[in-house]
């Protein structure tokens, strides 16, 4: 939704709440609002009357949950649909094209499981296996809500500084699911990929332990003097 929907949005979630004689205040019209933003005014209308008219759920107001289960489904019944979508993907993209899914946890999932051209190449007798591993880390990464991607799937291609050698263009990625949902996945994500890898925390700490590791008292020049009187002593024997 976009603010020039605050208003009707507003006078929706306030009427369905009247109607289970609840007060609504500023503070709960905000919190509905955040959370219901990745969504159309449309979807919205369409999830409250699917909860209100449902023999069970609606004996009680709505809660944002109940959009969220009638819009996109539980964790388990998203991390299956995103493996067929992903599943669909490699049959009909392949190993050496970049590829966009609307879906960031798509992104996080398959870089864990190696990378797109890793993926694309699982055998036939394996994708069971495979399958069971991209569902259990998909509902923990939708569960965790806020975490790190790559903004796109690398294909199995030649690097980007190849084709700016030949004056030419580097090869758009296939976008996976929605166009708009796409572009917004790739805004999001990491440039590196979705994990940062240092070596100057590792550095300092080897720095750190190195007298440790050396003769008992001695540190710097002093450590270096008594070695090299080890060596003239062995030497003169």
């Amino acid at each position: 939704m976009r603010e020039q929907d605050l208003p009707e949005f507003s006078a929706l979630i306030s009427g369905v709440m009247a109607y289970h004689r609840q007060a609504v205040s500023a503070m709960i019209i905000g919190v509905w609002w955040r959370a219901c933003q990745r969504w159309t005014l449309e979807q919205v209308r369409h999830a409250i009357d699917e909860v209100t008219t449902d023999p069970e759920a609606g004996k009680y107001p709505p809660k944002i949950g109940d959009l969220t289960r009638v819009l996109e489904g539980t964790r388990t019944e998203r991390a299956a649909l995103a493996w067929g979508k992903v599943l669909e993907a490699m049959g009909a993209v392949g190993a050496y094209t970049d590829v966009v899914f609307d879906d960031a946890a798509i992104h996080a999932v398959v870089e864990d499981l190696g990378g797109w051209p890793k993926l694309c190449r699982t055998e036939t007798a394996e994708l069971g296996y495979v399958q069971h591993r991209f569902c259990e880390s998909h509902k923990a990464y939708v569960g965790r809500g806020a975490f790190d991607y790559p903004r796109r799937l690398g294909g199995d291609r030649s690097p980007d500084d190849q084709f700016k050698r030949r004056g030419l263009p580097p090869p758009l990625p296939a976008l996976v699911g929605d166009p708009d949902a796409c572009e917004r996945v790739a805004a999001g994500g990491c440039k590196e990929g979705k994990t940062p890898i240092s070596f100057k925390a590792l550095a300092t700490l080897a720095s750190a332990q190195a007298p440790a590791r050396g003769l008992p008292g001695a540190t710097g020049p002093a450590r270096l003097e008594r070695k090299n009187l080890k060596e003239e002593q062995h030497a003169a024997r």
